[in-house]
């Protein structure tokens, strides 16, 4: 009998519940979900926006999360003010708590800090080639706490912001211009003027090598086995590995052509018989 009591009690203050505040939660459902929604509205129309004003597209994608943030903390705020909380408590709460807060997040605070460092100081952009953080690739977003890279291979690499601006960041890409550097090693009976014609022909023949800068040829290195020479050509940054393969073949094609030889590694060995003393 105490226990059906205790049941009847019990649904009896949830009906008044219901009664007295159930307009009151179905306002905070409606907001949260009309809120979400809004809120995605919201960031699709920022980027257009910010895409019309000719704005870099890292900062789009910054500017458009943040937007996206606050407009959620906003939706939450307003819900939890509709159920009958007192907000203005609540984020007294919060900001007498920031401190502790700050120390449990502090390495997405610093992520967020090396995110907007990164957007005013633009070590790299959207589609910039980088190394960095032990990893390199295509940067193909930079978030308000990672930046995303895509290898060569099509793998996706998401590295936290603080990392990037912690360490050196090698951009292959800032420059429109780069340098190709070649080592072939030629046999020591070869002609080295003979191979170093040829490969000048082969740079004059490539209409992707730049004449300016003019490209550099000589002899490197007499190495233990074959003369070193280097070849250092300039292109445009964009045809980097394109010209690189290319060279790298027809250099080795017109080598063979002309009987220019390049040498494995070989080693001369004597062998010195000592002979035995048979006298005792």
């Amino acid at each position: 009998m105490k226990t059906l009591k205790i049941l009847e009690d019990i649904q009896v203050d949830i009906t008044r519940y219901v009664a007295n505040y159930g307009f009151n939660i179905l306002g905070f459902i409606l907001i949260i979900i009309i809120g979400i929604y809004a809120s995605k509205k919201i960031k699709k129309v920022t980027i257009k926006f910010l895409k019309k004003s000719n704005i870099d597209v890292s900062l789009v994608s910054f500017i458009s999360q943040i937007v996206y943030v606050l407009c959620l903390v906003f939706v939450g705020v307003s819900a939890l003010n509709k159920l009958g909380m007192s907000t203005t408590s609540f984020i007294a709460v919060l900001g007498a708590s920031g401190f502790a807060i700050g120390l449990a997040f502090q390495d997405s605070l610093s992520n967020f800090a090396s995110g907007i460092l990164i957007l005013i100081f633009n070590p790299f952009r959207t589609n910039d080639y980088i190394q960095g953080a032990g990893t390199e690739g295509t940067v193909v977003e930079i978030q308000i706490f990672n930046t995303i890279l895509k290898t060569p291979d099509n793998k996706t690499i998401i590295v936290p912001n603080s990392k990037l601006t912690a360490e050196n960041i090698i951009n292959f890409t800032f420059q429109d211009k780069r340098r190709i550097d070649f080592i072939f090693g030629i046999s020591y009976d070869s002609d080295i003027k003979t191979a170093k014609n040829i490969i000048e022909k082969v740079f004059n023949e490539e209409e992707k090598v730049l004449k300016d800068p003019q490209p550099i040829i000589g002899v490197h290195e007499l190495a233990d086995s074959c003369v070193n020479i280097a070849a250092r050509p300039w292109v445009k940054t964009e045809d980097y590995w394109e010209v690189y393969y290319k060279l790298m073949e027809k250099i080795k094609y017109e080598f063979d052509k002309n009987g220019i030889e390049i040498p494995y590694p070989q080693r001369v060995v004597y062998h010195k018989q000592v002979k035995e003393d048979k006298e005792k």
